[in-house]
């Protein structure tokens, strides 16, 4: 079956959109490093910062699941790795024996405001540089 005009286009934007990710991506990766974090570790950070804004509250780990792009099992391993390290805490739905809390520790939030801005920086110039 030959391959179109359009689906050579098609194919060609979706190449592009990965290739701007995954140069995204290390970046990020680039920049945490020397905070000890990767680019998930800080998406997860993030999105905890973003649902969790006042000290205590908590976020169901299942709700994390749709945004970020980790699979279930991963995202669980990733914040493994973050309680170890004292970022988060975990603990487990008196409601639903099922469902697992997590929250932001006091040192994960100030991890997660001292690497914001280097953060958003790598995303500013990686989204904002041109192509190759």
């Amino acid at each position: 079956m030959a391959v179109t005009a359009s689906e050579s286009r098609l194919e060609a934007r979706w190449r592009d959109i990965l290739s701007v990710h995954a140069r995204t991506m290390c970046e990020i990766d680039r920049v945490l490093h020397p905070h000890g974090l990767g680019a998930s570790d800080f998406e997860v950070l993030d999105r905890l910062a973003a649902e969790t804004p006042v000290e205590g509250d908590h976020c169901r780990v299942q709700n994390l699941v749709g945004q970020v792009h980790l699979s279930q099992s991963a995202l669980s391993r990733l914040i493994g790795r973050l309680e170890k390290d004292g970022l988060v805490e975990r603990s487990v739905c008196v409601e639903d024996r099922r469902g697992v809390w997590v929250a932001l520790t006091p040192r994960g939030r100030a991890l997660h405001a001292e690497v914001r801005p280097l953060q958003r920086a790598a995303l500013q110039r990686m989204l904002d540089a041109p192509a190759d």
